[in-house]
């Protein structure tokens, strides 16, 4: 996977060489600054109140559900529209510029470029995620954290983000316009999310199991709150393939074009 590698070490260096990545990252900042501060206040004030105030849920009594959860539910929409941004111009952007040309006649399989631009687009979707993840490293100075169902919340979501690249790169593979690929890609993020209101309309039993598989918030919900499943690892691994290997056939099919 020599050509996998060439490609990665190329593709990182155009995300975190470029000024937009960081530009990312700093909107990104600036939205947790804003936000998490006044999470943690009314989480501080809710504490301070609770045995005068009646019938507060006794999770929202811990930081985990009261903060951590409601902030990576921001970082989850954030997501949905950053990660289009970092991947619209993985192959559009070179089928514009021609330069796919040299890159479909360089000595690289198509699963090798595939491979190569995922694993960077996840690089830079991993440094939103840790740039989210700082908050909470902070916030660990002033109370005692429980590490174990952070981290696995954490990875959750970094894993939902490790989706929307995959799907999102399929978007780029169909076309040569970063638009339109950016549109596809933010259209596709949102309607994931709505697979698993079907399960809340159908009749049938079966009908109902099957839209619970296939809903992202179904195995993300376990997740976020600190349980890894295997039913869900194996789902969000089979959405990755699938987009993966559907990215590979398109670069392919252009090979023979």
């Amino acid at each position: 996977m020599n050509g996998s590698v060439v490609i990665l070490k190329k593709e990182l260096k155009g995300f975190f060489f470029n000024p937009t990545y960081w530009i990312i990252c700093f909107l990104v900042s600036v939205v947790f600054s804003w936000i998490y501060p006044l999470q943690l206040w009314g989480f501080a004030q809710l504490l301070l109140n609770y045995v005068a105030q009646q019938g507060i849920p006794a999770n929202q009594l811990n930081i985990h559900y009261g903060v951590f959860l409601r902030q990576l539910s921001y970082l989850n929409l954030i997501l949905i529209f950053v990660v289009p941004a970092l991947t619209m111009k993985l192959f559009a952007e070179e089928k514009k510029l021609r330069t796919f040309d040299l890159l479909l006649t360089s000595p690289v399989t198509s699963l090798q470029i595939v491979v190569g631009k995922y694993l960077a687009a996840l690089g830079a979707v991993g440094g939103i995620v840790l740039l989210a993840l700082a908050y909470p490293v902070a916030t660990s100075t002033l109370a005692k954290l429980n590490w174990g169902p952070l981290l696995v919340a954490f990875l959750g979501i970094f894993i939902v983000g490790s989706v929307y690249t995959a799907m999102n790169l399929f978007c780029s593979a169909l076309t040569e316009n970063s638009l339109v690929a950016y549109v596809m890609s933010v259209i596709l993020n949102v309607s994931i999310w709505f697979v698993g209101i079907g399960a809340e309309v159908v009749d049938g039993e079966l009908a109902r199991k099957i839209f619970e598989h296939v809903s992202l918030s179904t195995h993300l919900s376990s997740l976020v709150e600190g349980t890894i499943r295997t039913n869900g690892l194996v789902f969000f691994g089979s959405l990755i393939v699938l987009f993966c290997f559907l990215s590979e056939r398109v670069v392919e099919s252009s090979r023979w074009r």
